[in-house]
């Protein structure tokens, strides 16, 4: 005899007869208080009425069991579950921003003390980023489907900033943020769980006419939907060589999203590209995805295929006669100012970097040198000290981003610096290592004497939140760290003779200030560190500043 979960009786038999119909009685006692263990009593009464031999078969049973509040009823039939509402899930928000040409988002992003993430603030009143459902106190998990939870601030206000008209920012609400990561939450894994399975990103592809084949591709509108396209090949022709795929949607060409084309004018723009055409392009399921969830799909979330330019990111260590090349600002035919690097000394760290005559200067140390003027940039130069990174580009480069619309940041040859890095470094003339000493070959700490002056000793402390560790987060132009030789980046090694490297930020501050007017700091840069520890430094979720804020308006 088995009951099932709504207390009926199955399959009753009664001593072999056939069983043609059932009734069931059941009867509980509820007790007068919860609290108290109560035996209760069910009876299970089944009458079975057979009309083939003329007679009534009764049946009773008595099932006893004893009800405990904290354990439920004893009965294999009754289940107590947890409440499955008491820890809510994680709600990500997609916030789709779209801009005119001078107007701001409409809100900051900053690092707090005491806050982890990246926090949205000053959220302006009706402005283009609450309209579109950002609040303040938001934590940023994604930008253009690029995880960004475990990025420095720079390198997230840098993604923004580079979007250009359009972004897409997945955030979480303050207070679930906080709950998750207390809870041990994977968030990276919380931010992909929104995303559909299978949603890949789009690719820029840039295709070069072939002059048997041309350009290897052909656009046929897709019925019933307007501004949609879809792609055919020739085999092995140039658009396949440059990673366009059979059946692909077009999204985007020289700059212009197809969206509200026709078939003409799409025809016409085509005709229009002479020797070469930049699409973006996605596979169609994938697109699908991309409209159900209504995230827009933009070239600074495409892989790059076959692009003719990249822009390079180059570091320098300074010879006995400093990095060898000349800065100077120009115009181009357009009326633009750039600054170019010129007359690159033969045998220099820049030459040994792989820097070219001509080339033009985009980032010093990851800072866009676009609204500075030339004597800030020198000065932002000087300020590394014993080594700096520089971004360039040619200006055909330059030249091909500003008409594609898109900063030539967005796709950056990030490898170019390491091949020539260790050339970078100056040796002693006639010298040459072996493979065995290159590879033992490790960077020495610097050794920073400074004294107080009347702004302090010029330099902020940072820390990767709940760990221990310190290094320099920021430099005061012209103050006592500059004039140690303070990089912002250094790690921390030593104040005064004592090991700090275990320390957190806290412990550090105070042993400084214990020192009294004259520290002497043990430093090294992190990538120098890393390689001494033989371990890369963990991602940082945020960058906790001892004085003041990392703060971004966007």
């Amino acid at each position: 005899m088995e009951a099932d979960r709504r207390g009926q009786l199955v399959g009753a038999s009664t001593g072999g007869d056939t069983v043609g119909k059932q009734q069931l009685s059941v009867r509980a006692d509820t007790p007068s208080k919860a609290q108290t263990p109560v035996s209760h009593e069910l009876k299970l009464h089944s009458v079975t009425d057979n009309g083939l031999v003329g007679k009534t078969t009764q049946t009773f049973m008595q099932l006893k069991f004893t009800f405990n509040p904290k354990e439920g009823i004893d009965n294999p039939v009754m289940v107590i579950t947890d409440d499955t509402d008491s820890v809510s899930t994680p709600s990500p928000r997609l916030c789709v921003l779209k801009r005119d040409e001078g107007e701001s988002y409409g809100f900051q992003l900053r690092v707090e003390r005491g806050l982890r993430g990246h926090v949205i603030r000053n959220v302006m009143s009706w402005g283009l980023a609450e309209r579109s459902g950002l609040r303040d106190g938001d934590r940023l998990l994604e930008v253009n489907n690029c995880f960004v939870d475990d990025m420095s601030h720079p390198e997230v206000a840098k993604k923004i900033k580079l979007s250009g008209h359009q972004l897409c920012l997945l955030v979480l609400d303050g207070e679930e943020y906080e709950q998750a990561v207390s809870r041990g939450q994977d968030l990276q894994l919380l931010a992909r769980a929104h995303k559909a399975e299978g949603c890949k990103p789009p690719r820029l592809c840039h295709i070069t006419r072939d002059p048997a084949s041309g350009l290897g591709i052909n656009f046929t509108p897709v019925e019933g939907e307007k501004g949609r396209f879809s792609v055919s090949l020739v085999a092995g022709g140039p658009a396949e060589e440059a990673g366009v795929c059979k059946g692909d949607l077009l999204v985007w060409m020289n700059g212009a999203t197809v969206s509200d084309l026709t078939y003409s004018a799409l025809s016409k723009m085509v005709k229009k590209c002479v020797d070469h055409i930049t699409i973006l392009v996605i596979d169609s399921e994938s697109a699908k995805n991309y409209v159900r969830q209504r995230i827009p799909i933009l070239p600074a979330m495409a892989v790059p295929h076959n692009l003719p330019h990249t822009a390079r990111k180059l570091h320098l260590v300074p010879g006995p006669e400093g990095y060898g090349f000349l800065l100077r600002q120009e115009k181009t035919p357009s009326g633009r100012r750039v600054h170019v690097l010129r007359e690159v000394d033969s045998g220099s760290a820049a030459e040994r970097a792989g820097i070219e005559d001509g080339e033009l200067l985009l980032e010093v140390n990851g800072e866009s040198v676009e609204s500075l003027k030339h004597e800030e940039i020198v000065e932002r130069v000087r300020q590394g000290g014993q080594q700096v990174t520089l971004t360039t580009i040619t200006p055909q480069g330059l030249e091909f981003y500003t008409k594609l619309g898109l900063s030539p940041l967005l796709f950056c040859e990030g490898n170019a610096g390491d091949r020539g890095k260790d050339s970078s470094v100056p040796t002693s003339a006639g010298a040459e290592q072996t493979p065995q000493e290159e590879t033992l070959g490790l960077p020495s700490p610097r050794c920073c004497s400074l004294q107080k002056g009347p702004l302090g000793f010029g330099f902020n402390l940072g820390c990767v939140p709940h760990r221990p560790g310190t290094f320099i987060s920021q430099v005061a132009l012209g103050g006592a760290g500059q004039r140690a030789g303070l990089l912002v980046g250094d790690v921390v090694m030593e104040v005064n003779g004592h090991n700090v490297e275990d320390k957190y930020l806290e412990d550090v501050i105070l042993l400084m200030k214990e020192e009294g007017k004259m520290i002497s700091l043990l430093v090294m840069d992190k990538s120098g560190y890393s390689k001494l520890n033989q371990s890369q430094t963990p991602p940082a979720t945020g960058i906790i500043d001892s004085e003041v804020g990392e703060i971004s308006a966007l």
